[in-house]
């Protein structure tokens, strides 16, 4: 079984769907989705958790087993006043939403200035910490530009580090220097659909050098599809793809890269598979 450690499912365009693309991804070997609950902004944070109680509470076999996230993301820390952190910190308290994110920095669009992001990517940070949930990182710099990074790597060496709680570098698109540097802070680093891209040969030098026992899987859907379906809106059944491209690139079978990135997600997450 595999697992999609970084699904929009809230996303307008499975509106009418979500049942039917949920099937299909229990169908190619997806036992359970991460819904990412940033929403288009900390007013729809709690979409991913409503998502996965009425999955979850449906009882269907064909069904994957869905768990959520909640997070102010990076472009919408304006909008992150005192009611929004207290609304996360309350989303944090509820079982199902067992991570923190997509939160982090990004300086790759024109989007709220950058003190700001890191001063929420902080507070977010701490609220992580009181409820003892890993975060997951979004982190893209501006083109050439290693300031992104260095800034992200540096706070969560000041402010995350000590907690060991852990995280993961979400659709992680930096070099093996940031890689090295996360993961000595326990971070796993995932790799999503356009590590199958003609042109991300610098990303698959990465991704080759992850120990297997670091490493996960994700769409980003419905954003990344991988080939061979790229342009497309993406889905959680086509994480097989990604999957099995990472698994020949690394010289294993498809099968032991599903069961050790599985054993991955839930050694970070705590779960049992009654949880």
């Amino acid at each position: 079984m595999l697992v999609d450690s970084h699904a929009h499912l809230d996303s307008s365009r499975y509106e009418g769907e979500l049942t039917d693309v949920l099937r299909r991804a229990r169908e190619a070997g997806v036992g359970t989705v991460l819904a990412i609950g940033i929403g288009e902004g900390p007013t729809e944070m709690q979409q991913a958790l409503r998502i996965c109680r009425e999955y979850n509470n449906a009882g269907d076999p064909t069904l994957p087993r869905l768990y959520a996230t909640a997070g102010i993301y990076p472009h919408n820390s304006i909008e992150a006043d005192e009611e929004a952190l207290a609304k996360l910190d309350g989303l944090l308290a509820e079982p199902e939403v067992i991570g923190c994110g997509e939160i982090g920095l990004d300086y790759y669009h024109q989007g709220a200035p950058h003190e700001i992001q890191k001063e929420i990517f902080i507070r977010q940070m701490k609220i992580a910490t009181s409820r003892k949930r890993p975060i997951i990182i979004h982190c893209r710099p501006k083109d050439g530009d290693n300031a992104c990074w260095e800034d992200l790597l540096t706070l969560l060496s000041e402010q995350w580090n000590e907690t060991g709680l852990g995280g993961i570098l979400h659709c992680f698109s930096g070099d093996w220097e940031h890689a090295e540097r996360a993961m000595e802070m326990g971070f796993l680093i995932s790799f999503a659909g356009n590590v199958t891209y003609p042109k991300a040969q610098s990303l698959r030098d990465v991704a080759a050098k992850i120990p297997l026992d670091r490493l996960l899987v994700e769409t980003d859907a419905p954003f990344l599809a991988p080939i061979p379906n790229r342009g497309q809106r993406n889905e959680p059944a086509w994480v097989a793809h990604t999957a099995a491209f990472l698994a020949e690139l690394k010289g294993v079978s498809a099968e032991e890269l599903g069961s050790t990135t599985t054993k991955n997600f839930e050694q970070l997450f705590r779960l049992t598979p009654n949880v």
